[in-house]
């Protein structure tokens, strides 16, 4: 099997036990046609040398890996959705597969740990009335979110694998019968703010202990030896999560359900269902078509990432003192402040100045993009000003210029004046050459997938992700 010297299993979960996840079976698919490998990131894992046979081999019928997890667990986990508390949750559709080190590390250990998870593998204990499956649709809508997020910098899961597996699917949310899909995807953990959940409910605070023992010593090592470590896991996954949230915000991005079970510790997106980018500046635009009352509206993300740390910080109250958790939630606002700050000045190609003056043009942008209307779109907006100063010339000759003339802009483009370009060779890319950004609004989505289920042409997909590809390396944004 060529898989690279670099690959390095570290399968841990496991060793959590029986309280965390139930060994289960993967689905024995009538069909297992390989739609999309993402070589890059199986390079970081060093799995990129695998022949297609043998992708389909453990990312269809999921054999285990070389000295990985001996099969698949379904993890447990409780979680709030829309504010509700359901303990019926679970891994209901998919599984921990693998769980490896990242390439690119010094260390003989590796680097990050990473997971190799699924979505549509087949019914677990915790499938409930669901059938266990994905749609090929919801395969192809996770792979480009991830893409773009990623391509905006924000901190995602990266779509790995998307196998066609032959089934006809019933879904009352899309014209059924429809094709079936498995998809794999490489995360930085799935131990989810519902895991501690799961056992707060079950009133165990020693498996508490336990599952703060595992994210400390797994994913925040730098605090493993501070004497309250509850608390010390709390004021990493709060700074984790108000980055994740802030460069939501600047991405334009509505994650669309965002209960406790979709949260993960290490502030990283994931499990992409009703997502949306936003057409243009609006507080109030939701992805959901189920979210009647805006709860996950694209403004109150903010509010409902602190609102998911508190009941979080609500399992760990019962394994130390309430006061350090209360001071670890404070620092929240701050924190998030300062994420937005870096996250605007990122998306915009700038340097940093003083607190004060990125804090005055950050909110400039944010009224330039509001007076736009309906005129201006969310990401042309980045796009045309990426650079800031250095790019006015562009801005000013492309389809928006009439729009940049205007009193609301004269403000910000003075701001630019005082800043200086991040980079500036990055504009030197023929992706700025262009006169329009790459998007990814619910229309496009729907344009792509039109020729794969109507001539299973997947042409438009590939060339999109390839373009997408250029914009990433293009912007050079990283998270």
């Amino acid at each position: 099997m060529p898989i690279s010297a670099a690959y390095r299993p570290d399968p841990i979960f496991m060793r959590l036990g029986p309280d965390f996840a139930d060994p289960v079976l993967p689905a024995d698919f009538p069909q297992t046609i390989l739609r999309f490998r993402n070589d890059r990131a199986a390079a970081t894992v060093g799995l990129e040398g695998l022949s297609d046979a043998e992708w389909l081999n453990h990312f269809a019928r999921f054999a285990p890996l070389p000295d990985n997890q001996p099969g698949p667990l379904a993890m447990r986990y409780h979680g709030h959705q829309f504010r509700s508390y359901n303990p019926d949750l679970g891994d209901g559709r998919g599984f921990l597969f693998a769980q490896l080190r990242e390439t690119g590390s010094s260390s003989e250990r590796g680097g990050r740990l990473l997971d190799l998870a699924t979505k549509g593998s087949g019914q677990t204990p915790w499938s409930r009335a669901g059938d266990g499956r994905l749609t090929l649709k919801g395969g192809v809508r996770e792979i480009l979110a991830a893409t773009m997020l990623e391509t905006l910098g924000v901190p995602t899961s990266r779509a790995f694998s998307l196998v066609e597996t032959g089934e006809d699917l019933q879904r009352g949310d899309e014209p059924s019968p429809t094709r079936s899909a498995v998809l794999t995807r490489l995360s930085h953990s799935h131990i989810r703010f519902g895991t501690f959940q799961r056992q707060a409910f079950a009133e165990r605070p020693d498996l508490i202990t336990v599952l703060v023992d595992h994210a400390v010593e797994t994913y925040f090592p730098q605090v493993a030896d501070e004497p309250d470590r509850p608390k010390a896991l709390l004021e990493q996954v709060v700074a984790a999560s108000a980055r994740l949230c802030a460069r939501w915000m600047a991405a334009g991005f509505v994650h669309g359900v965002l209960n406790t079970d979709n949260m993960v510790v290490t502030g990283e997106s994931f499990d992409y269902g009703p997502w949306r980018f936003l057409p243009r500046n609006d507080p109030n635009f939701t992805a959901a078509y189920f979210d009647h009352s805006g709860l996950y509206s694209f403004g109150r993300q903010p509010e409902t990432v602190f609102w998911n740390l508190q009941q979080l910080a609500g399992c760990l109250a019962l394994v130390t003192d309430d006061a350090g958790l209360i001071a670890a939630l404070n620092g929240f606002s701050d924190l998030y402040r300062d994420a937005l700050r870096a996250a605007m000045l990122d998306r915009l190609g700038l340097k940093s100045r003083s607190p004060e003056a990125d804090i005055a043009l950050v909110q400039a942008a944010f009224t330039a993009l509001a007076s736009g209307g309906e005129a201006l779109r969310w990401e042309p907006f980045f796009f045309d000003w990426f650079g800031g100063r250095a790019s006015e010339a562009r801005a000013l000759a492309g389809p928006r210029a009439e729009l940049y003339g205007q009193d609301a802009f004269l403000d910000l483009r003075r701001q630019f004046a005082a800043f200086e370009t991040d980079r500036p060779e990055r504009l030197d890319s023929p992706v700025f050459a262009r006169s329009e950004p790459e998007e990814m609004l619910i229309d496009e989505v729907e344009a792509l997938w039109a020729p794969i289920a109507q001539a299973d042409d997947w042409s438009p997909l590939h060339a999109k992700l390839g373009c997408l590809e250029a914009a990433r390396v293009a912007y050079a944004l990283g998270h």
